[in-house]
């Protein structure tokens, strides 16, 4: 196996739930902070092969956050992605699998990390009948 670095990295600031980050969506987040540790790696858009973001309240963001971020930072099409859902360890296992990738030869540079936004998050009220009268 071969061996890999981190070439960059980057985050956004702490937030706190319905705090001023709360008009921005995950992916949001996770593109701003992903686009910043491509300029901070010193490499392009084009370099990056595949995407590993971690998410664990992915309910009604869509399919594949991971690919949204790739396409709100301006990757090519091509470049495939995965999400990772391992509760609080999801952006450690992306970084992780990334490595991985990396060293068994699949990839060269992947864009890896995690994100997530409480304020956008859905709440369920179980439980919760609603009366009509």
């Amino acid at each position: 196996m071969g061996r890999s670095v981190i070439l960059g990295g980057a985050r956004t600031p702490f937030g706190r739930l319905g705090g001023a980050l709360s008009g921005m969506t995950a992916v949001e987040l996770g593109a701003l902070a992903g686009s910043a540790a491509i300029e901070r790696a010193g490499v392009t858009g084009a370099d990056i092969e595949h995407i590993i973001m971690g998410e664990v309240l992915q309910a009604g963001v869509g399919m594949n956050p991971a690919r949204q971020v790739g396409f709100k930072i301006g990757l090519d099409r091509q470049v495939t992605a995965d999400t990772i859902n391992k509760v609080c360890g999801s952006g450690m296992r992306a970084v992780a699998l990334a490595d991985l990738l990396i060293r068994a030869g699949e990839n060269k540079i992947v864009l890896a990390g995690g994100m997530e936004s409480m304020s956008n998050a859905p709440y369920l009220l179980p439980n919760c009948l609603l009366y009509t009268s």
